[in-house]
Parts: structure tokens; C-alpha cells; sequence
């Protein structure tokens, strides 16, 4: 069994609902990508797995159990969430931040330890964030405290990272540096879930595919079955071809040229 799953799930803002029915499996080990349309539900769903949304219907499952009767501490060992607009605490430094992904370690008579404090250097080596340890968050660039945010997720040294567009606000040096260190934390036997827009960084890095629109999931599966020209037009409405990437073999999706993809009466009046 699947230790995350989630089942005839009806996700909803308020009176605003945005997916019903859903029912989803990220299988053990895997490095799954959800991909969609905006607002399609992507992030939704990510943070209903983590348990920050409740369901309005429906239940999230980890090992078999409704995540919603665990302790929260008990969650927060087994499932780390990079969320995607996350909110900077006024006056604290990049060192306090990172090492609040610590937390569920804490306990009423050991509040720190030697194991805490190495969990804390190692996250902000493997994001390169040591050498802003003493610098205050809020004063970072946007890439500077993506990475960050993702040190404090990957400090609580959980078996399932669920991490909700990591890429946001990174130049594409460091994109590919996040996600590089995402496929080897998976290679070490994490279970990745990312939620990304770029399609070919999902076909590169992911082992499976969810593929959403409308709330719906309409796909999943290994990249190389799923991502079809076909589908990219299904999804996202552009007409393009998927061939193979050159340097990985995995799906490249090519979008056609923009004067085929373009309708006339919108060339005419630009």
C-alpha cells in the first residue's frame, strides 16, 4: 500500500470549490511532478496531502490511517512542505528559520541536540545558504530565501518532501541546482512531490506524472507515457511536438512556431 493517498477528496475556498471527487496515489519512492493549468488545483491538492487544507469531503491517507487523526508532530516527521508563498517572520536570520524545521525533533526534555544542530548545518550546505546564516530573511532576494525555505523543509529530515513550485523566483542555474538535489534526495530513497509549470523540467526529473485540469486529473504515469502532443494540447490548449531530449532521452515538449499557433484576427489587430 501507497503510504500517501488521498480519497474522493472535494477541496474547497470558502464557497469556492475546486475539486471534487479526486482521488489520487503517490507511489512510494517515486519523484511525482503534478503538472496542470493555472489555477487547476495543483497547489490545492498539495496542500491538502500536507494537511494545511482540510477536505471539505473526502480524506488524505498516510499508512493507511486518515492524516487528520494523527498528532500533529507525528505529521510533521513524516510529511516536509516547502509551501509556495510562504511568510517571512519579522526579525529573524536564516540560521533561527532553518532551524525551525526541527520542531517535531524537539522534545520536553531534550529541546536541542548535536543531532539537531548537524540536521540544520547540512540543510543549508546542500542549498548553499551557510554563508547567510546571520543575515536576516527579510532581507534576501527572492532566490535567496526560496532557498531558504527549502533548507528549513529539508531540516526536518522527513521520508516525503511535498514541495509546492521550488523553482519560484530562482534563475535557471539554480533551478536546475534545486532540482538536481531534489533527484538525489530521491535517489537516496525520499518520496518527491513537486508541484512545477515547466513542463521538460517535469518530464526530466519526475518518475511519475499527475496531470491536472479543472480539478480533474486526467493523466498519470512515467513521463514517457503520459506526455504526448496530444495531451499538451488537451491540458494547455498549445499546439506543439514532444520529441526526445537530447541529453536525457526523456519528452521535450516543443511548442509549434508562434505564427502557426497565433489566429490571424489577433495578428491583424496587434
Amino acid at each position: 500500500m501507497d503510504r500517501l493517498r488521498a480519497q474522493e477528496l472535494t477541496l474547497a475556498y470558502d464557497r469556492r470549490v475546486v475539486a471534487e471527487h479526486l482521488d489520487v496515489r503517490i507511489t512510494d519512492g517515486s519523484f511525482t511532478v503534478i503538472v496542470g493549468p493555472n489555477a487547476c488545483g495543483k497547489s490545492t491538492l498539495l496542500k491538502a496531502l500536507a494537511r494545511v487544507l482540510k477536505p471539505r469531503a473526502g480524506a488524505v491517507y498516510l499508512d493507511g490511517q486518515a492524516i487528520a487523526s494523527y498528532p500533529s508532530k507525528h505529521v510533521a516527521k513524516q510529511l516536509g512542505m516547502l509551501p509556495q508563498s510562504p511568510i517571512v517572520p519579522g526579525g529573524i536570520v536564516v540560521e533561527e528559520l532553518v532551524a525551525r524545521g526541527r520542531f517535531a525533533h524537539q522534545k520536553l526534555l531534550r529541546q536541542w541536540s548535536p543531532d539537531d544542530e548537524a540536521a540544520v548545518a547540512e540543510a543549508m550546505r546542500l542549498t548553499e545558504v551557510a554563508d547567510l546564516a546571520d543575515r536576516f530573511v527579510d532581507e534576501l532576494s527572492g532566490g535567496q530565501r526560496q532557498r531558504v525555505w527549502l533548507a528549513m523543509a529539508l531540516a526536518q529530515q522527513t521520508p516525503i518532501l511535498l514541495l509546492d513550485e521550488p523553482t519560484t523566483f530562482l534563475d535557471l542555474s539554480h533551478q536546475f541546482e534545486v532540482l538536481d538535489l531534489c533527484a538525489e534526495l530521491h535517489e537516496e530513497g525520499r518520496t518527491i512531490v513537486a508541484v512545477l509549470h515547466d513542463l521538460n523540467h517535469a518530464c526530466r526529473y519526475a518518475t511519475e506524472l499527475i496531470v491536472m485540469r479543472a480539478g480533474k486529473v486526467l493523466a498519470q504515469g512515467p513521463p514517457s507515457t503520459v506526455m504526448t502532443a496530444e495531451l499538451v494540447g488537451d491540458v494547455f490548449s498549445m499546439p506543439c511536438r514532444v520529441i526526445d531530449d537530447p541529453e536525457t532521452g526523456t519528452p521535450m515538449v516543443v511548442p509549434t512556431d508562434r505564427s502557426r499557433r497565433r489566429p490571424r484576427s489577433l495578428v491583424k489587430q496587434a
